[in-house]
């Protein structure tokens, strides 16, 4: 298996780790008012916005190097994954570039349709995205072995896949309030570490690469000059 996708496995997933948990601090300083608009929102849908592409490089990179006997749902979880960004990206886009501009602006009612507001049509947007993240880490359950460090792999996505639900009764239940986005805390924790320990079993891939180069280098017989 080449490296590169390894070391690119290994990369964005670190990335879509740190976005992650920066997303998880903002959205804790934004429900406890640190920030004011439009910083506030400026950094969630900003920060948002780069675990996007990390995240689909990184199911991308788990995808490659599944054996083809499992590789159904790999692609299966590359498939969510696309889902995911779809959605997540429109949305995102959508309120940096013409939502908030327009706020500030002072003209919001010609575009408040496309305002994320509890049931609006980008917050329903939000939604599918995180649910189809869910998906995505469901559907890759089985490619993990169950012992060594994938095991772990395993368990971290199977607990993600577990807060989906989660997910859809903090943005569809009928009335919205802060205290029910705690109900969806879990996936602060579920989401960044499953990304987490997905990078770090390709940095182990990583080094059992190099490992085996070097010991294909020293087998080789030294030649006369």
């Amino acid at each position: 298996m080449n490296s590169t996708i390894y070391k690119m496995g290994f990369w964005s997933g670190v990335i879509a780790f740190a976005a992650t948990v920066a997303y998880c601090i903002v959205q804790l300083f934004q429900l406890y008012d640190v920030f004011t608009y439009p910083t506030d929102e400026q950094l969630i849908y900003g920060i948002s916005l780069c675990i996007v592409i990390p995240f689909i490089l990184e199911i991308l990179s788990l995808y490659y190097i599944t054996p083809d006997e499992k590789k159904f749902w790999s692609h299966a979880a590359l498939i969510f994954t696309i889902l995911y960004a779809v959605f997540v990206s429109a949305n995102y886009v959508v309120q940096l570039a013409t939502v908030i501009p327009s706020t500030l602006a002072g003209s919001l009612n010609e575009v408040r349709i496309l305002q994320q507001t509890p049931h609006s049509l980008f917050w329903n947007f939000d939604a599918l995205g995180y649910i189809f993240m869910g998906l995505a880490t469901g559907s890759a359950i089985p490619v993990f072995e169950r012992n060594g460090f994938q095991r772990w792999v395993r368990i971290s996505f199977i607990a993600n896949a577990c807060v989906t639900p989660l997910i859809g009764i903090v943005y569809f239940y009928p009335i919205y309030s802060y205290n029910l986005l705690f109900l969806g805390f879990p996936w602060a924790i579920t989401a960044p570490l499953s990304m987490l320990l997905l990078a770090i079993m390709f940095r182990k891939k990583i080094a059992d690469t190099e490992e085996i180069r070097e010991m294909h280098v020293k087998s080789k017989p030294m030649q006369l000059k």
